[in-house]
């Protein structure tokens, strides 16, 4: 197999948001509350609620199978996480002061490394076999409108994020294709967290101000795959040069006697301080592919992006949550130092259509990545220079439909399938010379919460 793969792609996956939980110290959803005495015979996890602390351990196993991309084949992967939270005012007498950390055990094979080779991967949880650490951080109010985080952090948690696109499997309606091909080692994103410092702000009932600041890049500089220079999640990095992002969220008719359907509204920006390359001109203004230097030295980098959840059908006498859920998200990054300069998703979720089975959903989910001009003519550059028909990348598209079918609460099987369009950007061609195929990938999901 022949293949060329510019040194921005990266291979990430976004991280799962954090649960609400009982005072019994039980996170919602979880499988403990359909066990005998909630799972906690002695009642240990109650007596440390008592105290303010708190846990969770979840895992999720994933069997995966396609057709297309660079091979055909099958793969399992797993990831184990423990979480940890401290209420520090209850346990130390801290005012207001909280402490979370998660860690993952990650195990198996990723579908996407393995067998197709594209950059919006087949599964949210995909990432090289390790024990890592993930965030480390202590957040503190200042008052009923304001709460400071410090530590290891990641924007994915916060930022960016949709509710409604949660509902779906491949990485990218989480962490999006652009923020992770384009920012430094993917950016802070699952499953790479780093040194950083986020306020949030609420000036307003229904609004929502988030700003911060992180170190730049998560792994540090190198060639090889970020996720191996920070194998365990504990380079700490503070020396590179900083990544700020900034949001501000409205949502409206959130009040169950609102009449209007709910929704929310979210626009954003991101600023990378740090040197980029020029893809296709080097320092004289010649095509890198025939001077052979490196791309010319550019100043920082941006994105702006915006969101949008939005109920467009309530069931009737129901739960409030329970209808047609609608999400989409735009984003656009300049094209001179940005692999892909224009992304897009958006989807529809159906929840509580099956009167036997309320907590059921179904979703269907687009997704389109786009490279950038400048990109596209690089290889073209490269092409005329080797006087070979060699491809040139134009855009990567996704296609997911899912199920949610719980057991009880806290354990879900999901089967999904997904269509993906040009793997590889539409960049990657087989010894055969012919490119790689559409792939069709279809697998199951499990999820255990406890």
């Amino acid at each position: 197999m022949l293949s060329w793969r510019h040194p921005s792609e990266r291979l990430q996956a976004p991280s799962q948001t954090r649960k609400k939980v009982s005072k019994e110290g039980i996170p919602n959803p979880s499988i403990a509350t359909s066990l005998p005495d909630k799972g906690d015979p002695d009642g240990v996890r109650a007596a440390l609620a008592a105290k303010g602390v708190t846990y969770g351990i979840n895992y999720i196993g994933e069997i995966w199978g396609n057709t297309g991309g660079l091979k055909q084949g099958a793969t399992y992967d797993g990831r184990l996480e423990g979480i940890l939270d401290a209420d520090l005012e209850k346990l130390w007498g801290l005012k207001d002061l909280t402490f979370h950390a998660n860690a993952f055990q990650i195990h198996g094979a990723g579908l996407s490394r393995e067998n197709i080779g594209n950059l919006l991967l087949v599964s949210s949880i995909e990432a090289l076999p390790t024990t890592r650490l993930f965030e480390l951080y202590l957040e503190q109010k200042l008052n009923e409108q304001t709460s400071v985080r410090v530590g290891q952090l990641a924007a994915d948690t916060e930022f960016f994020i949709s509710s409604t696109a949660g509902n779906f499997i491949n990485s990218t309606f989480g962490w999006p294709g652009i923020t992770n091909a384009d920012l430094p080692s993917g950016g802070p994103a699952y499953p790479l967290a780093t040194p950083g410092v986020r306020v949030k702000f609420e000036p307003a009932k229904n609004v929502t101000v988030l700003a911060a600041i992180f170190d730049g890049d998560p792994a540090g500089p190198g060639l090889n795959d970020p996720q191996e220079r920070d194998r365990y999640g504990t380079n700490f990095r503070v020396s590179d040069q900083p990544l700020l992002i900034q949001e501000g969220q409205y949502k409206y008719n959130q009040d169950k006697k609102d009449t209007g359907l709910p929704g929310t509204i979210k626009l954003g920006a991101w600023e990378h301080t740090g040197s980029f390359s020029d893809l296709r001109f080097d320092q004289e203004g010649i095509p890198i592919a025939i001077s052979g230097r490196p791309g010319a030295n550019l100043s920082g980098n941006l994105g702006f992006y915006g969101v949008i959840d939005q109920q467009i059908y309530r069931l009737p006498g129901g739960d409030a949550d329970k209808g047609v859920n609608v999400f989409a998200r735009l984003s656009a990054s300049p094209s001179d130092r940005n692999l892909i300069d224009f992304y897009a998703d958006g989807g529809f979720v159906f929840s509580g259509f099956v009167p036997q089975r309320p907590d059921d959903n179904f979703g269907i989910a687009f997704a389109y990545a786009n490279v950038s001009d400048r990109a596209r003519a690089f290889d073209r550059d490269v092409a005329f220079v080797e006087a070979a028909a060699l491809p040139v990348r134009s855009f990567e598209a996704l296609l997911e439909v899912v199920y949610k079918y719980q057991i009880v609460p806290g354990l879900v099987l999901q089967p999904d399938f997904q269509y993906i369009w040009q793997p590889g950007l539409g960049g990657v061609v087989q010894l055969n010379g012919t490119r790689v195929e559409n792939a069709v990938v279809g697998g199951i999901r499990i999820s255990v919460n406890y």
